[in-house]
């Protein structure tokens, strides 16, 4: 029986790559990637020239000019990359960030389209796409720019090739690495551990800024009778002032996060924050109106909002790795992300505004950067140490000490082995005075026998020899009574070589002739010593 297939199917076992664009020709690439470059542009300008009509059709005593609309989208195509303008030679660099959102969101979103239309499988492939859009960035900005000179909105040109760029070069980077992934190279060399505080960061860095809006809301309607006042009767100049309150929304956010965690923000000479109020002018937008006109005592109760996000952050964290060191590697990651976080936030927030009484608009990017990590660092830690699990303690890495007893075997077992070990404290100053003068060289160990331990109870019932001396006996019985020691046999007053054949003790052949101890004295050492060590112990050991 014969099986369908299809007509373009290769033979073999090699599946056919399937994806859109993966076979097609250079022509086609081409247009995927110059559509990629030139959409972005071309949407973002019709927008703002689409805006700027509004306003201009809206507002009362203005005339509608086609091209004076488009002459004036160029700038305005800027300032959402914000590229900083300069209007009659006042500096405008307060420029709002929901229209830099919304660019970013397009490239990104663009940039990953088109790499799927191409079937790029890894971010390199996507180098030629990521060039195409940048360059088509700083193209268009650079002419713009160049086409602004000596009108009465100006932009530097080099700001206005390069700041798209970046922007643009970023946005798209961002769209391929989510639609390809990570290189395989950069995702073996990071550490999971800083992954994971990456994103610990990005929540506590949007928990942040969900408190922002947050008190901005609320700040809004308990304001409402002075919001409600700055708009104009006319229909027209309501719209523009709504139009420029929902641009500069994200603007007030951030200001509001930053007056929620401590540093607040300025607006010319007006200087609010939780811990101090100074007064000053701020402009006629709705968007300001829930500014408050002086200082409130409860302001420091809004702290509980940002020390609840940092135990937020170390409650997520908390189960991340059985070490707590690493937990706490893991939030200082996310503190870092956070304090990075706000520094471009509070940047791009704020700015010139003119040369006037509201001039600069500005949040304390240090400050706040240092604060916000305090806020995410300390509870973060304090809950993911104690909350989370602990290790036990790992083991020592040399041997294990064994007990004393199974280290030092029993003597009257194993009498070869308790030779060889140091005698016991207690019977120290005992077996003292039978120990070899270090003199003699000899180890003691050459005096041992394996009849030595049953030999030493015959010792000490072995009657002394008949021609004792009585000054060696008398000597003898002073240096028991010195010794505390039980009384000793009387010892013999010569050295009797078959007594101590019997008890078991061989001397050497080759004993040094120049020995002071002469044999007697060597053998009433042998007898004492038997006796203050015990039947365990024989008389070589103790030499």
């Amino acid at each position: 029986m014969q099986v369908l297939t299809r007509p373009d199917r290769p033979a073999g076992d090699e599946p056919v790559d399937d994806t859109p664009g993966a076979d097609g020709t250079p022509a086609t690439r081409l247009r995927v990637v110059l559509g990629a470059a030139l959409g972005p542009l071309v949407t973002g300008y019709a927008v703002v020239a689409t805006l700027l009509a509004l306003v201009t059709l809206t507002a009362e005593r203005t005339e509608f000019s086609a091209g004076g609309v488009l002459l004036s989208a160029g700038p305005g195509w800027l300032a959402a990359y914000q590229v900083q303008l300069g209007i009659g030679g006042h500096p405008l660099g307060v420029l709002p960030l929901l229209p830099t959102i919304a660019v970013l969101l397009l490239v990104a979103r663009t940039a990953s389209g088109a790499a799927a239309r191409l079937g790029y499988a890894g971010p390199r492939q996507a180098v030629p796409l990521i060039a195409a859009i940048t360059g088509a960035h700083v193209l268009f900005g650079l002419v713009i720019g160049l086409f602004s000179l000596g009108e009465p909105v100006r932009v530097n040109p080099a700001l206005a090739a390069v700041v798209p760029g970046v922007f643009a070069a970023v946005a798209a980077t961002g769209g391929v690495l989510r639609r390809c992934g990570l290189p395989v190279t950069l995702s073996e060399r990071l550490d999971p551990l800083a992954i994971r505080g990456l994103r610990a960061g990005l929540l506590g860095l949007s928990a942040l800024v969900l408190i922002g809006a947050l008190v901005l809301t609320a700040a809004t309607a308990f304001s409402a009778h002075t919001v409600s006042s700055l708009f104009e009767p006319s229909i027209g100049s309501s719209f523009g002032l709504l139009l420029l309150s929902v641009l500069y929304l994200p603007n007030g956010v951030v200001a509001a996060m930053s007056f929620a965690t401590g540093p607040g923000f300025t607006v010319g000479e007006l200087n609010v924050h939780l811990v101090g109020y100074r007064g000053g002018s701020v402009p006629a937008v709705p968007l300001l109106g829930g500014i408050p006109e002086h200082a409130a005592a409860w302001w420091p109760v809004l702290l509980v909002l940002p020390l609840a996000v940092g135990l937020l952050v170390g409650w997520m964290v908390r189960n991340a790795d059985d070490d707590p060191a690493a937990r706490i590697r893991i939030v200082v990651v996310a503190g870092a992300v956070v304090g990075f976080g706000c520094v471009v936030l509070g940047t791009f927030a704020g700015g010139r505004l003119g040369d006037g009484p509201f001039d600069p608009v500005s949040v304390p990017v240090g400050v706040a950067s240092i604060v916000a990590f305090c806020w995410i660092v300390i509870p973060a830690g304090f809950v993911a140490f104690f909350a989370g699990a602990h290790a036990p303690p790992r083991a020592p890495a040399g041997p294990a000490v064994e007990d004393e007893e199974s280290v030092l075997p029993d003597a009257a077992e194993d009498p070869e082995a308790a030779d060889d070990e140091p005698a016991d404290t207690d019977d120290s100053e005992a077996s003292g005075d039978a120990e070899d003068d270090p003199e003699d060289g000899e180890d003691p160990g050459e005096f041992e026998t394996p009849e030595a331990a049953d030999d030493s109870e015959e010792s000490e019932d072995a009657d002394p020899a008949d021609d004792a001396d009585p000054a060696a006996d008398a000597e003898a019985a002073s240096a028991a009574e010195d010794s505390d020691i039980p009384e000793a046999a009387e010892p013999a007053d010569e050295f009797d070589a078959e007594a101590d054949a019997e008890l078991g003790l061989e001397l050497p052949e080759d004993v040094p002739p120049g020995d002071p101890e002469p044999p007697a004295e060597q053998s009433r050492t042998v007898t004492e010593s038997t006796e203050d060590s015990g039947d365990e112990k024989h008389p070589g050991a103790d030499r």
